[in-house]
C-alpha cells in the first residue's frame, strides 16, 4: 500500500470491525512503537502514556458508560449528520463489549492556560493517535475514535481503570481487525472552497515567480 493510499482511506471504522478475530498483543505493540515516533511537543514527550484495554470484564465496565453518553450525544446531536452515519454510531453502540481491543491516549496533567498551552497539550498527542490508527491501517486492522464517555464519565473511567486524578483522557480507540480491505477517500469539500492564501478569505492562489 502506498503512503496515498493509506492516507486516504484511513477511516473510522465501526460497521466493519471483526469481532470475534483476537488481535494479537505483538502486532498491536508494534503499532504502538510506530506511533511512538510520531511528533510531540518537547516539554510534552515524557508525559504521554498508552492504556490498552482487553480484559473482557473491563470492556463490559467501559460499554456501560460509553453506551450511555453515546445514546445521550445521539439522540441530542443525531439529526447533524446523515442517516448513514448515525446507522454506524448505533451499530457501535451496540457492540461495545465485543471490541477486541481498547486503547486510551492519555497526558499526565490537566489542560489549562491559553490557546498556545492547550493545542500544546493535545497536539502532543493526537498526531500519535493518527499514527497509531494509520500502523492499525497498514498491518489489516481498524480503528475508530471514541470520546462519548468523556463529557460525563471521564471520572468513572478513570476510577474503572486506576487512572490517577492528574491524568488526562486524550482518546479511546475501539480497534480490531476488518472484515474488508475496500475502503475508499471519502467525501470532502473541494480544497478550493476551504483554503485561502495569504489573508483570510482570499481564495485567488498567489503566482510563484521563478
Amino acid at each position: 500500500m502506498n503512503i496515498d493510499t493509506l492516507l486516504t482511506t484511513t477511516r473510522s471504522v465501526r460497521r466493519k470491525l471483526d469481532l470475534d478475530r483476537p488481535v494479537e498483543p505483538e502486532l498491536l505493540a508494534e503499532c504502538l512503537r510506530t506511533a511512538q515516533q510520531a511528533p510531540f511537543a518537547g516539554a510534552f514527550v515524557e508525559s504521554f502514556r498508552w492504556l490498552v484495554v482487553t480484559d473482557q470484564e473491563t470492556k463490559e465496565q467501559l460499554a456501560h458508560l460509553i453506551r450511555a453518553g453515546g445514546e445521550k450525544s445521539q439522540a441530542e446531536y443525531g439529526h447533524l449528520v446523515s442517516p448513514r452515519t448515525l446507522a454506524s454510531g448505533r451499530h457501535l453502540l451496540a457492540v461495545l463489549e465485543r471490541i477486541p481491543v481498547y486503547v486510551i491516549a492519555c497526558m499526565h496533567g490537566r489542560p489549562g492556560g491559553d490557546n498556545a498551552t492547550q493545542t500544546a497539550f493535545y497536539g502532543s498527542a493526537y498526531p500519535a493517535v493518527w499514527s497509531l490508527q494509520l500502523a492499525l491501517r497498514a498491518r489489516g486492522l481498524g480503528s475508530t475514535i471514541i470520546g462519548y464517555h468523556l463529557g460525563e464519565h471521564e471520572s468513572d473511567t478513570a476510577r474503572i481503570l486506576g487512572i490517577p486524578d492528574d491524568v488526562t483522557q486524550v482518546a479511546m480507540l475501539a480497534i480490531g481487525y476488518t472484515t474488508t480491505d475496500k475502503f475508499h477517500p471519502a467525501p470532502r469539500p473541494p480544497l478550493a472552497e476551504i483554503t485561502y492564501y495569504n489573508r483570510w478569505g482570499a481564495t485567488e492562489q498567489p503566482v510563484v515567480s521563478s
